[in-house]
Parts: C-alpha cells; structure tokens; sequence
C-alpha cells in the first residue's frame, strides 16, 4: 500500500457494538434516525484521518439489551447522505443479498461511487434465519453454504453490471443527437443457480470502474467467497498471533483461486472502547454490561478496553506484526469512541492534499472493462 500509515477504518453500528450503548447518556440515540447523527459521525472519522467508515445493515431488528431490540435505517441511504459532507473517507456500507436483486444492488452502489466521487465500497452481506425469510415471504430459511453460493453469484452479476458499460459509452454527440455509443454497452448474459440477468446496467461505468468489495470472513462459506472475491477481507481474531495465522491462511487461498494476495487487503476487525484512561473503559463497560442484563457476549475475540495513545500502541504492533493490512475499529459506544479520539488520539496523515478514490487509498488499480476491446482492435 502506497499510505504513509496502515489502513485504519471505523464500523458506526448505530449507537455501538455493545446492545445498551442507546443508554449511555452521551449516545445520542435520540437523533439516530436523523441525518445529523451520521453526518456528524461520518465527518468526525474524516477530520480525525480515518480512511473508511463501515456502515452495517441487516433486515433483522437489532438487540437493545434486557429484551429491547432497536430499528435501523438502510446503510446505502445513510452513506448517500453523507457523502456531500465529506471528500477523503470511504464510505462503505453493507447491502444484503440474500432477499435483494443484484441489479438492484450493483445500481446502488455504482450511483454511491458517483457521489462520494469514487469512494464507495460494498460490504456483501447474507440475510440468516427464518425471521429475515418470513420478513419477505419469498423463500425458506438457508444454511451458510447456500447463502454464500448465492452471494457469490450476485457479485458476480454486479462486476458484470459495472463493466457492462464502456468507460466511453456516453459520447453526448449534439449534432447527431446521439447520447450514448451503443456498441460500447453490453449484455452481460449471466445465468446461474439464483440470478439470471441480460443487462446492461441503465448506470454508466462509475469512478472506480468497479467500486471496492469487502467480506467479513466470519466463517469457511464467508472465507471462500472473500478468497475467491473479495478486494478487502475483514478478519476477527482473539490476539495476534491468531489473526496473523488466519490472514497467512487467507493468503493461501487467494493464491489458490488464482488471485494475487498483493492484490486482497486483510483488516483486522478491533472491539473496542476508548475513554481517558483504560480504567474509565472499563468502568463504562461494567456500567454496560450491568443495564444489559448479562455480560456482553463476544466469542473468539478480545474486547480491547483503552485510551487513545494505547489505541496508537496496538495499531503500532498490528503493523509490526504483520497481522494485517490495517484494522477497522469497532466501538463499543460510538460517540464516547469517537469524543475520546478527538480529545487524545495521534491524528493520522496522508500524503498529498488531493484525494483519491477508495482504491487509490488501498494501492490497487482501476480495473478495465472486461467487454471492451483493447486498443486499436477492430469492433
């Protein structure tokens, strides 16, 4: 990567990670289903140097603690809307698959990536469990195998979709009237188990030709698609050592599949809540657990319990390490996360004043148009 510093992203999960965060008196969940709470969240982890913000999204309700579940509003809507107040950060938010049109899909985000300029990404995520099913009645319940088979396809579709357009189909000839060079749109002809698409795409080949792809590798179906699929792999692990392990073995098989491992960046997933000092956090934890009812599940990862120049530290042993390519911070409480970033944190700088697309960021480069011909061959 061409950064002067590792790859450092943020999830904004509504309130936070944690199920009581709502409670918190600072949360801000008053103003959650606003356009003021994101935009000030989203700018705050641009003016800070972060160089993406994740967005999650689910058709499932959200658990609130002690039995409350709490609403959300759709990821690709809140990164819409706070794509005009920004220009450097990513903006990356999850869509589902699994009950959504890849047409659909594959629009979306191409039109996010004309109005972030080209900083939009896709979270690919799968719809479990009979309650998300019966929410649009169209099919049963799937296992992880099956959900991830379809995921797959509907990338597959969308990156067709994204191609289908020639970076200069639109040629706006006045005199002839003519708005677009037919010749240079294409059916994408995709027939597979769960899609069956002709194309074109009705949106014009975006900034980045094809915006940036990310799957959470969470599980083996999650992992094969990202090996096989992915431009940005989001891991957890329980320490180092094991992250380490875990991206060497993703590495593994995107050279299996064929792919270049240079060409995949692996981040580490980071639990975590920040205060002035560690023993705040955890106080601000025991306080969280108390009002969920239970203490706060989180299998097979650490819950990392800091001050800002602590977060420095570890994001420091990370890039020693090796472990990563960078790591996306999940905060426990958002706002509290993000107050106490802006009050003690290293600031982080990039080179260059101007700023580029999300895959400049992540040095990889801007892919051709898999039906365009190449330069100075015949039609």
């Amino acid at each position: 990567m061409s950064n002067a510093e590792p790859f450092l992203g943020i999830e904004l999960p509504g309130t936070g990670t944690h199920p009581a965060s709502w409670r918190r008196a600072d949360s801000g969940a008053e103003d959650l289903f606003t356009a003021g709470y994101w935009t000030a969240a989203v700018t705050a982890a641009e003016s800070f140097g972060l160089d993406a913000v994740f967005v999650p999204d689910s058709f499932a309700v959200q658990p609130g603690g002690a039995g409350v579940t709490r609403g959300r509003l759709d990821a690709v809507a809140v990164a819409a809307r706070t794509a005009a107040a920004t220009s450097r950060v990513a903006l990356v938010p999850q869509v589902p698959v699994t009950h959504t049109e890849a047409f659909h899909v594959s629009k979306a985000i191409a039109a996010l990536d004309f109005a972030t300029l080209g900083r939009a990404g896709w979270e690919v995520t799968v719809s479990e469990g009979a309650a998300q099913a019966k929410a649009f009645g169209r099919k049963d319940a799937q296992d992880a195998t099956s959900l991830w088979a379809e995921a797959e396809e509907a990338i597959e579709v969308a990156a067709r979709l994204w191609d289908s357009w020639e970076d200069d189909a639109e040629i706006r000839d006045v005199p002839t009237g003519r708005f677009i060079d037919r010749a240079k749109l294409h059916y994408i002809d995709f027939l597979g188990e769960h899609f069956s698409v002709k194309g074109p795409s009705i949106t014009p080949r975006s900034p980045q030709g094809q915006p940036i792809v990310v799957v959470r590798a969470d599980d083996p179906a999650a992992a094969e698609v990202a090996a096989r699929r992915a431009d940005l792999v989001r891991i957890s692990a329980p320490d180092l050592p094991a992250a380490a392990e875990r991206r060497r073995a993703l590495r593994a098989a995107i050279s299996a599949a064929g792919r270049d491992p240079d060409a995949v960046r692996v981040l580490l997933d980071l639990e975590l809540h920040l205060a002035d000092s560690a023993d705040r956090a955890l106080a601000d934890l025991d306080e969280l657990d108390r009002w969920a009812g239970a203490a706060h599940a989180r299998p097979g990862r650490e819950v990392h319990l800091l001050d800002p120049a602590q977060l420095d530290t570890l994001l420091d042993r990370i890039a020693e390490s090796g472990a990563a390519d960078g790591a996306v911070l999940r905060p426990l409480a958002v706002r509290a996360s993000l107050a106490a970033l802006e009050a003690g944190g290293r600031p982080r700088t990039r080179p260059g004043a101007v700023p580029g697309t999300f895959r400049d960021r992540l040095g990889l480069p801007r892919p051709a148009s898999r039906y365009a011909l190449p330069a100075g061959a015949a039609q």
